[in-house]
């Protein structure tokens, strides 16, 4: 898809990065290491013929402060076949998760992370007279389409600033069934995942006018059980975010996300408005022990097999469907949202 790139004007606010062509379908998936396969779940994905694809983190494996090792890692991934054709057939969005970002579980203690910034944004092309770049951390924000037809994604960097996390203190083989993980929510409020700069940015974000709107995350915003790396780490910034979404009446919002290799769709309830957050994980590996985890949130099944995310906005008959693809296209999970349902009260 080509599209004129230019910025509007929204009262104070501006945004980043604008196209007036309108989308209606987005694909997005995590968890892509070129070592394993090179063709994953491209074909499926090219097949879904996508507006726009969103690379939501460990798109390589990087795991290094070696930032040769890093670029050669993203030559693999720019050696894919796959990579290419859906790079040129496709608008391409992008932000990180920890493998991708030079180590694992990582935070703001990684000692890299400027050098990683700029190999990331070298690799997927950003403009050097980007805002992206005059700025630490990568998240952006997006807009597509004009009044009535507008979309707004907002790519936040759960990496960059992020404190380190409590871990639990379970013996070998006391972990609870449906615990995964190794972390549990922090009662220290003072601990951070998005920081400052980003808090701020992202309220304004919010105040954008849209039509409909994706938050993507690298990390899982609403499953919080499993003992991973999630927003449930650190609640406080979880319902932060929480109360910015009611304060501003963020109508037509939802979440998505990947990380735990495996895909699931989550909902929850904010003072009446159904927040969900479709998870896509396992673009070419998949896990099935971890998909047996604890989800006190999750609607439908897990799919645990090598998955995408599709998203199909209806303008016309005012709702979304949400999808989970496997490797040869079939739908695996699907669910279907009225634009009236996702309405703050």
């Amino acid at each position: 898809m080509t599209a004129c790139v230019s910025s509007i004007s929204v009262g104070p606010i501006r945004s980043e990065n604008h196209s007036d062509v309108a989308i209606s379908r987005i694909a997005f998936g995590a968890c892509n290491n070129p070592k394993i396969g090179t063709s994953g779940m491209y074909s499926a994905i090219l097949g879904e013929k996508p507006d726009i694809f969103i690379f939501l983190g460990d798109n390589i494996y990087g795991d290094t402060k070696d930032m040769k090792v890093l670029k050669a890692k993203y030559a693999e991934l720019e050696a894919s076949a796959g990579f290419q054709k859906l790079r040129e057939s496709s608008k391409m969005l992008a932000t990180w998760d920890d493998h991708d970002y030079g180590t694992n579980d990582g935070g703001k203690a990684y000692p890299m992370r400027k050098e990683s910034e700029q190999v990331f944004l070298d690799f997927f092309n950003e403009p050097q007279d980007s805002v992206r770049r005059q700025r630490p951390g990568i998240y952006s924000a997006h807009t597509f389409g004009t009044r009535g037809k507008t979309c707004q994604v907002i790519l936040l960097d759960t990496r960059y600033f992020r404190d380190e996390l409590p871990h639990t203190k379970y013996k070998k083989g006391e972990k609870p069934k449906g615990i995964v993980g190794w972390y549990e929510p922090t009662k220290n409020t003072s601990l951070t995942l998005l920081g400052d700069a980003q808090w701020q940015w992202l309220e304004q974000q919010l105040q954008v006018p849209a039509d409909f709107r994706i938050i993507a995350s690298s990390i899982q915003m609403l499953s919080v059980d499993k003992g991973m790396e999630n927003w449930g780490n650190v609640p406080h910034e979880q319902q932060r975010l929480f109360r910015l979404l009611k304060e501003y009446k963020a109508n037509q919002t939802l979440v998505i996300s990947g990380d735990v290799h495996f895909a699931e769709l989550s909902k929850t309830d904010i003072g009446g408005y159904p927040l969900y957050d479709l998870t896509s994980s396992g673009m070419t590996h998949a896990s099935p022990g971890w998909a047996k985890a604890k989800n006190s949130l999750r609607v439908g099944k897990a799919f645990a097999q090598l998955n995408a995310g599709v998203i199909d906005i209806d303008w016309d008959d005012q709702h979304v469907a949400l999808r989970v693809i496997d490797k040869d296209g079939n739908t695996a999970l699907k669910h279907q949202i009225p634009f009236s349902e996702l309405q703050f009260k």
